[in-house]
């Protein structure tokens, strides 16, 4: 046979082989699935097989159809549903198929049950009774099991030895003693790590509380009268309140009313007391906490004497008070008008009935009985009693670390309340802690904290408790902050040397009042911030002209500095001319008119002269003459130029009366004092003159060395001022001053006396010589408030050096 022939039987005997060979296949490996759910899985062959696919089952079992798991035959394809999965459905499942030679193929999917988070049946809320161990029930199951956490006011519940609360293995809470503050809202939170599966059930705890605060009083009464109990209890919730005698409960009747007041309060009015009536009477008040009882002792008295009133105390603030007595005519003094005071008299008895008692009823009652014979006084005095009540409402405070903080507990109570402070359900004694004191006084207490920690902020609670009942407020103690930053930062009145920074205040002071505020500043081409502290709007000062700088401002408390606001950029101005001076004038001494100068903007440049021109109103330069108006015009100069010049008017007055203008250089007047002072000086020559010539001392040697050093220094400084010396205005200003002055008033040499060449008013007007003063610094300066210029009759001037020194 040939090659070929044998190469296409080996291939026809391959191609048969391969079809004989079955494959099996389920479209899916691995499943998992929740308990409840349904899945289904498709099984194929490919092949000729000879029988159905067939399903086998974890126990190896083969599966026929239920009504719960169900196969469906679809020629090649065999489907297995699988409704409402249990865990026990949990396995590998197993597709099979058989060819005509008996071998069988078959393919595997594993299915895995797992459990979801479920709660079963938490109640809420649950309740219980105060003082008892409570269990918070929780129950919640998975697979595989869940991980159990408890939460309470938003924080986790640690389980700690000697701890009230603990987590109990089967995830129920357990609550030691439970009290009223341990009331609220608790959260059960399961998870599954493995899955990232979390749920959660929020648990409302009530604990029901029931007291009273009175065990057991005693009372009187007359006979024929009437007497009416209260009975003062608390609870949650509100106790139902009854009445009991010798084992019977006391109904509505003639002779017994009972009254609600609401808030577990009560009263029992005894009416026409009969000695029978006396007797041990029991208050009882109920609820889901419990029963309790208060007992009452009434004792009675023999028939009614004659103006007999009773003392009230312990009355609760908003009960209603009856104060009656047996008088034939009674009268209660001291009463209210405000429609709460009613007074009934009838039968010879008063009674005075106070509906919704206040703390401003608290006092003393008169009752004043009259007759045909005469009349008679009591007294009673009503004292007010009533729960705890808080001062103020400030409850969040704010410290750090190593800051003492004093929290501070004020209450009005009577009878005076006990006040005790608690940190998360821990009573902190009077004694204090490591990092806390308390510091009582009747009132008020103060409990000073220093944290050290994170553990340390939080709630801390302040409970007053007195035989009215008790209150509780809640503080805060919360972690600083450093301020935000601040913002909107603004420059405003910019010059050449100084700017105004303004912003807006930080949104938030981080609990702690702001100190003050960093403004910090620099030009860009400086590595180092120059700081300037402020409280509110900060001017920078010393700057450069024509600069650019960067400023920033951060806020600062008590606990630091916050962060800077954004950098804001500006640019001082250039240096230009200054702006024009301000004047004012002031008459002088004779035909003399003094001009002075205020301070005004140099920009950016020290202002080195004054140049002042002046001429009448009509013509162009006169001297100063009487009667007149004249125009004064300055200029100011710094090493940039010259300012816009100022302008100012000044009238001259009336020329003054020649014997009031020379009143102490008329001859009449010196003969006048030169005869007084002939006639003392011969007087002391008649006294001292044997002292003077022998011993050349005594009264008129010592007169004589005064009156000359007087005269020597009356020289210095008439010299001093025709030097140029600087002069001031009257009101003590130092405001730069130009004096001008006629030529009549001539300037004479200070040593000989001779006079000195000035210009007439035929002088040209000539720009004048510049002499700038010169500072220590070296700079060109002339200081306005220490410059005096002299005008005689140029109509241009300039300031020397030496007009400048004071």
């Amino acid at each position: 046979m040939s090659p070929a022939p044998k190469v296409l039987l080996l291939l026809a005997a391959l191609l048969c082989a391969s079809e004989a060979v079955l494959q099996v296949s389920i479209s899916l490996n691995k499943v998992e699935l929740s308990v409840g759910e349904s899945k289904f899985f498709t099984c194929t062959v490919i092949g000729e097989p000879v029988s159905l696919l067939t399903w086998f089952n974890p126990q190896g079992e083969r599966i026929i159809s239920s009504q719960r798991v169900v196969l469906h035959q679809e020629g090649i394809r065999s489907r297995l549903t699988i409704y409402n999965a249990v865990v026990e459905d949990a396995g590998i499942y197993r597709c099979q198929a058989a060819d005509a030679t008996g071998q069988s193929q078959e393919a595997t999917v594993v299915l895995e049950i797992y459990q979801k988070l479920t709660f079963r049946e938490v109640q809420s809320p649950q309740e219980f009774r105060q003082a008892e161990d409570a269990e918070v029930v929780c129950d919640v199951i998975s697979s595989p099991v869940p991980a159990v956490s408890w939460f309470y006011k938003n924080k986790e519940i640690l389980s700690e030895p000697n701890d009230r609360f603990q987590v109990l293995p089967n995830n129920n809470l357990q609550i030691l003693k439970v009290s009223k503050s341990d009331e609220g809202v608790y959260r059960c939170e399961a998870r599954v790590e493995a899955r990232g599966e979390i749920d959660f059930r929020d648990i409302a705890v009530v604990v029901n509380v029931l007291s009273v605060p009175q065990k057991s009083f005693n009372a009187t009464a007359d006979y024929q009268e009437s007497v009416t109990f209260t009975c003062i209890t608390a609870g949650s919730p509100e106790p139902q309140v009854t009445w009991h005698r010798k084992g019977h409960q006391i109904e509505n009747s003639d002779h017994h009313a009972l009254t609600s007041l609401g808030g577990g309060r009560s009263t029992l009015t005894v009416r026409n007391i009969q000695q029978g009536d006396g007797g041990p009477y029991t208050c009882r008040a109920t609820n889901k906490a419990g029963l309790l009882e208060s007992e009452l002792l009434l004792k009675v008295f023999g028939e009614a004497g004659y103006g007999r009133v009773w003392q009230l105390t312990g009355v609760s603030a908003g009960s209603e008070v009856i104060a009656a007595s047996p008088t034939s005519l009674c009268l209660f003094i001291s009463m209210d008008s405000d429609g709460r005071v009613e007074v009934r008299g009838r039968y010879g008895k008063s009674t005075l009935t106070i509906n919704g008692v206040q703390l401003s009823d608290r006092g003393r009652f008169d009752c004043e009985a009259q007759s045909r014979i005469g009349g008679h006084q009591k007294s009673m005095y009503l004292d007010i009693e009533y729960a705890p009540k808080f001062h103020s409402n400030h409850t969040i405070f704010y410290s750090w670390e190593g800051n003492p903080v004093n929290i501070s507990c004020e209450v009005m109570s009577n009878p005076t309340a006990t006040i005790l402070w608690r940190r998360e359900r821990y009573t902190i004694s009077s004694e204090g802690t490591a990092n806390s004191r308390v510091h009582s006084t009747q009132g008020r207490s103060l409990l000073e904290v220093t944290p050290t920690s994170d553990r340390d902020f939080g709630r801390y609670n302040c409970t007053a408790r007195n035989n009215i009942g008790a209150r509780y407020q809640e503080f805060i103690l919360a972690l600083a902050d450093v301020p935000s930053n601040p913002y909107s930062v603004r420059l405003t009145s910019v010059s050449q040397r100084i700017a105004t920074v303004t912003f807006m205040k930080p949104d938030s002071h981080g609990g702690v009042p702001i100190g003050h505020y960093v403004v910090s500043f620099k030009d860009p081409n400086s590595q180092e911030w120059r700081t300037v502290k402020s409280h509110a709007v900060v001017v920078l000062s010393n700057l450069e002209p024509n600069t650019t700088y960067e400023v920033r401002v951060a806020a600062v408390n008590g606990k630091g500095q916050g962060e800077f606001s954004h950098t804001e950029s500006f640019q001082t101005l250039p240096i230009r001319e200054p702006s024009p001076p301000a004047v004012n004038g002031q008459r002088g001494v004779g035909k003399a008119y003094r001009l002075g100068l205020v301070k005004q903007d140099d920009g950016g440049m020290p202002i080195v002269e004054y140049i002042v021109k002046y001429k009448t109103v009509s013509s162009t330069a006169l001297p100063l003459q009487w009667n007149t108006r004249y125009t004064v015009e300055i200029t100011a100069r710094n090493i940039k130029g010259l300012s816009e010049p100022a302008y100012f008017q000044f009238l001259m007055p009336q020329k003054p009366d020649i014997t009031a203008d020379s009143l102490f250089s008329g001859m009449s007047l010196g003969t006048v004092v030169g005869l007084a002072v002939a006639a003392v000086l011969l007087l002391l020559v008649l006294l001292d003159v044997s002292c003077f010539f022998m011993r050349q001392c005594g009264v008129l040697m010592c007169l004589s060395r005064r009156l000359c050093s007087r005269k020597s220094a009356t020289s210095s400084k008439s010299k001093d001022l025709e030097e140029g010396k600087a002069a001031y205005l009257g009101d003590g200003s130092k405001e730069p001053i130009v004096e001008m002055r006629t030529e009549e008033e001539r300037i004479t040499h200070p040593e000989d006396g001779s006079p000195v060449n000035e210009p007439t008013e035929t002088t040209p007007l000539t720009e004048p010589e510049k002499l700038p003063l010169k500072e220590e610094n070296g700079k060109d300066i002339l200081k306005p408030d220490m410059i005096e210029i002299k005008v005689h009759s140029e109509n241009s001037l300039h300031t020397k050096g030496d007009d400048s020194k004071a």
